[in-house]
């Protein structure tokens, strides 16, 4: 074969020449690519080998506002509080909608069978949810087609670097393999703005514009708030099942408002409802109890099933109180996310235009609006608990979060919940805000598993006081979880009896007349007052309160025990 020096050679003395030369080139490599592709299938059959075509994802996600009136909108992914007010918020605005009931073990079974291999829990549960209840709506003779065409399922989407990415390519798949090829994923994008509706397309049959934000949000706030009166209550109830009375109807007073076209207006009138229903709960806050802090990955820590081997029931089974993490906090994270990332690009030496660069833009206005945001947010949050009954409670601030993890986590690593989980536990330590944080992930969920195996290592040996313990969840190691759980709660329960004690013993009284002096302020013995806190436990809280009044001529409620003697 002639090199490019013949080549040239050729060009430039006789063109014919050259040609000739770059023919015969281009009939060797073509009878190369041959023999090498006969020799390929050659062995391919030789091992048996079989071509497969690579699967893509095909798309279905029309959903027009003609559709709507005969369309029923799936929802799923939260506490049931959280679904069932955001499903009633939406029928508010004229959808049909239905939550789907909490992932079980039957849902991780069906997410397994449809599902790819080596994804985690919350994976296989959500998407064996879905399928589970696909299947058992055809079981019970509704065609295949009728599903498909009158049924879509809603969820929130996001970048990540694990499951959250790739949810709705996960739906997608099982449903196709399930028989359901067809049905309709919805996505919507967490950090998508107030309108997706995209242009030059028919109605949307689903509209994300302001109303629908703004019902979500209100729909997430007042689940976060209710769960918070429950677990604070529950443990410390008189009459067993009361609290769970009281928060169904409390769920139903909220719904019915939510389902009225003007239920917002209407909204404000059915929050002080609930907080009288909550109050009716009789409660003796002097039963000494640990306080469990429940953290870790996002989906882990807040469902309320068999995701989690369903930990806030058994750890109050334990005679435990549990602390839960709230839904509104990730939203002030998403905002301090953009805030952080906005100041950061600000001080590089000049503007870049790429996807996120602020080239073009004001990043100062960007600032500012999102620190508007902020304060909206907090704002809300507080008029709905503080009407709702949940006292003495307060958003975390992500800027002090963030600054208490330098040196231990970077603030730009944004798997899971990012520096959120390690600053929690400083704070439930530092504080005393609970007696033990229990951390709560998947099997193999790299974000959360770094953080709760490595970085938080490091967090307890500069905090000895901690008591932490990570658990992951498989949805099949509920016994060997029970136990751990249980080892580490019985230095929790110690903990929280000698806070009790410290504080009877600086009063020098007994709980009894503890006790006593809560039963005569019908203040304190109130269900939804909440004692100053001055420890892990509410116990020593309710005690350090009922022993000041009760040895101080001039009682002041922000004085602790402590500080008294």
């Amino acid at each position: 074969m002639p090199d490019s020096g013949s080549v040239i050679a050729l060009e430039r003395f006789d063109p014919k020449a050259r040609k000739e030369a770059e023919q015969l080139e281009a009939d060797l490599q073509a009878r190369m690519d041959a023999d090498l592709q006969a020799f390929i299938a050659e062995e391919k059959a030789e091992l048996g080998i079989k071509d497969v075509e690579q699967w893509r994802e095909e798309r279905h996600e029309e959903f027009t506002a003609d559709q709507r009136a005969h369309t029923t909108i799936l929802v799923s992914g939260l506490t049931m509080s959280h679904d069932l007010f955001i499903t009633a918020a939406l029928r508010g605005l004229g959808y049909k909608v239905k939550a789907l009931d909490c992932p079980d073990t039957e849902s991780l079974r069906y997410g397994k069978e449809f599902g790819n291999r080596g994804q985690c829990n919350p994976t296989y549960f959500t998407v064996g949810n879905l399928v589970k209840t696909l299947t058992e709506m055809r079981d019970s003779g509704i065609p295949t087609e009728t599903i498909v065409n009158r049924y879509l399922f809603l969820t929130a989407g996001a970048c990540g670097p694990c499951r959250f990415g790739s949810y709705v390519t996960e739906y997608r798949k099982a449903l196709r393999d399930a028989g359901f090829d067809g049905f309709r994923v919805i996505l919507f994008q967490q950090t998508g703005g107030l309108n997706q509706v995209e242009e030059g397309v028919a109605e949307a049959g689903l509209k994300l514009e302001l109303p629908f934000f703004v019902r979500l949000v209100f729909g997430i706030m007042i689940g976060d708030v209710l769960n918070g009166m429950m677990y604070r209550i529950r443990p410390y109830e008189v009459e067993a099942g009361a609290t769970d009375a009281a928060v169904e109807q409390a769920r139903q007073t909220i719904i019915d408002v939510f389902e009225r076209p003007d239920g917002m207006l209407k909204l404000p009138l059915a929050l002080l409802k609930v907080r009288r229903q909550m109050a009716a709960v009789k409660v003796d806050r002097t039963k000494v109890k640990p306080k469990v802090g429940i953290i870790g990955e996002f989906w882990a820590m807040t469902t309320e099933g068999d995701g989690n081997y369903k930990m806030p029931r058994f750890l109050e089974s334990e005679g435990a109180e549990v602390e839960v993490q709230f839904v509104t906090a990730w939203l002030l994270y998403m905002l301090w996310e953009v805030r952080w990332d906005t100041k950061r690009r600000m001080s590089l030496k000049g503007d870049d235009g790429g996807r996120w660069g602020l080239e073009g833009e004001n990043p100062r206005k960007t600032v500012a609006m999102v620190k508007a945001g902020d304060l909206a947010v907090r704002a809300i949050f507080q008029v709905i608990a503080h009407a709702m009954g949940l006292g003495r409670y307060k958003l975390p601030d992500m800027d002090q979060l963030a600054k208490l993890t330098e040196g231990l986590y970077l603030n730009e690593s944004r798997g899971g919940e990012g520096h959120m989980e390690v600053a929690k536990v400083i704070l439930n330590t530092v504080n005393a805000k609970v007696n033990m944080t229990l951390s709560i992930k998947p099997f193999g969920c790299m974000p959360s598993s770094g953080v709760s195996d490595g970085v938080q290592s490091v967090v307890t040996a500069l905090h000895p006081k901690a008591i932490f313990l990570p658990i992951e969840t498989t949805g099949d190691g509920a016994v060997n979880v029970y136990s751990r759980v249980q080892m580490m709660l019985f230095k929790a329960k110690q903990a929280a009896k000698r806070e009790v004690d410290d504080q009877l013993e600086a009063a020098g009284v007994s709980l009894e007349d503890a006790q006593a002096a809560i039963d005569k302020s019908w203040w304190r013995r109130r269900t939804l007052h909440k004692p100053v806190h001055v420890a892990g436990c509410t116990a020593a809280d309710a005690v350090a309160e009922a022993v000041q009044r009760k040895s101080l001529t001039s009682w002041r409620p922000w004085r602790t025990a402590a500080q008294v003697g």
